[in-house]
């Protein structure tokens, strides 16, 4: 790619390894080529898709918009429990599933939900009996 710019005699020429390679008058300096920043968006669309599609759970769909922290405990209990995909016995597969949507989905959350997010872990170890 030849690309002259302002000046009649500079030129851009790519290199194999993805370097700018700019000749002014004879010489030869050599850039790295620019990476483009990722989106922000990508992130939460990251989290977003390993809460969808677990590779460990199947989970009830929107099991962490609920109100009730009795109920989310026992949809992840019976997910982890019917799931022969997990790696970790099924009380860690839970909590740890719980705790990935309160670390990475539920930094944007309301405090109300919040807790009630924080009192499904603690209904979580009392239904697992890990008190």
């Amino acid at each position: 790619m030849i690309d002259r710019g302002t000046r009649a005699n500079k030129r851009r020429i790519w290199s194999r390894d993805g370097q700018i390679a700019a000749h002014d008058r004879g010489k030869a300096v050599t850039r790295k080529k620019r990476k483009t920043p990722k989106s922000k968006s990508a992130g939460k669309r990251w989290s977003g898709d390993v809460t969808r599609h677990s590779n460990a759970l199947d989970l009830d769909k929107g099991v962490f918009t609920w109100a009730d922290p009795a109920r989310i405990a026992a949809s992840l209990k019976r997910s982890a429990e019917r799931s022969r995909r997990r790696k970790a016995d099924p009380y860690r597969s839970a909590l740890s599933m719980l705790t990935f949507y309160i670390n990475r989905v539920g930094r944007n959350l309301p405090a109300p939900h919040k807790k009630v997010l924080e009192q499904a872990k603690q209904e979580l170890r009392r239904k697992f009996r890990r008190d």
